[in-house]
């Protein structure tokens, strides 16, 4: 099967903005490079990229339009995409093409997420084998780190986890190493939901962990709700999210941009007050504990 591939450059710190247009439009993933060709993988603690420029790059299935896709960039930018370029991709064109950008990389103090195809470098660590497949998240996009971070920071130990928009399952894997004693993965992707049942096989977790979409009746109320999903997204399920926390519980948010986070924040009051933490390029967490009631 083939995809689309859309690419386009811009100056660096408008990455999120065109990252954010491009999943809106439907981007199965969204990768940045170097124009000379370097990856944009996870920066080291404190670590700054220099480069002035980046190609912004997404993955679309094959019935999506080139042409909306390039309307939305060019009203969210307020100028016309910069060396624009359309193409297609097959299968395993995709799989290679993420194989040669992705790296072991760590989150926090214990956890580690490495490509199936690498030996782990802290056989020591808690290490997430990870194939994302064709569903969005291995923890290189800042949002997913941020997630995975606090994740580690304070480990969901015999809690119920749930994940919702999965996309690889990597938050919800990623919590029951950590200790969480059940996870659920939603999402309204079928790649999605194949993508999290092969990672939790990889990870010894598949008996823990149930995978299903976001049909039917709601999840069981969780201790902690983890969703990674763009801000309009997370507003529009607000009061599900809300539902699905059990009171006392903790919310986890990310997909947010920081001038995004006051309009998504005020979604979720009076039931929960989120507070804005760790911005990383233009993106930002919302943590909060669900009252009482």
């Amino acid at each position: 099967m083939a995809w689309i591939e859309i690419s386009f450059e811009l100056p660096r710190e408008r990455f999120g903005l065109a990252e954010a247009v491009l999943e809106a439009a439907g981007a199965l993933s969204v990768t940045g490079r170097d124009p000379g060709d370097e990856p944009v993988l996870e920066p080291a603690p404190g670590e700054q990229r220099l480069w002035s420029r980046v190609r912004v790059t997404g993955l679309f299935d094959a019935d999506v339009d080139p042409a909306a896709v390039r309307a939305s960039a060019r009203e969210a930018l307020g100028a016309e995409p910069a060396e624009w370029h359309v193409g297609s991709l097959e299968d395993r064109a995709w799989e290679r093409a993420w194989m040669d950008d992705y790296r072991p990389m760590r989150f926090g103090e214990r956890l580690w997420v490495v490509p199936s195809h690498e030996a782990p470098p802290d056989p020591d660590a808690l290490n997430l084998r990870l194939d994302p497949g064709l569903a969005f998240g291995t923890g290189t996009h800042p949002t997913t780190a941020l997630c995975l971070e606090a994740l580690d920071a304070r480990p969901p130990v015999g809690e119920r986890v749930l994940d919702y928009g999965c996309g690889s399952g990597v938050l919800a894997i990623a919590a029951l190493l950590l200790g969480a004693r059940e996870a659920e993965g939603v999402d309204n992707d079928p790649q999605a939901l194949v993508a999290t049942r092969e990672n939790a096989h990889a990870n010894g977790v598949a008996e823990r962990l149930a995978v299903r979409d976001h049909t039917g009746e709601p999840p069981a109320p969780a201790d902690c709700v983890v969703a990674n999903i763009l801000s309009g997204v997370l507003i529009e399920l607000a009061p599900v999210l809300v539902r699905c926390c059990r009171p006392g519980g903790r919310l986890v948010l990310s997909g947010v941009l920081a001038g995004q986070a006051a309009s998504v924040a005020e979604a979720f009051r009076p039931e929960v007050t989120l507070e804005v933490s760790a911005p990383r390029d233009g993106w930002v967490r919302l943590e909060g504990k669900r009252g009482p009631g």
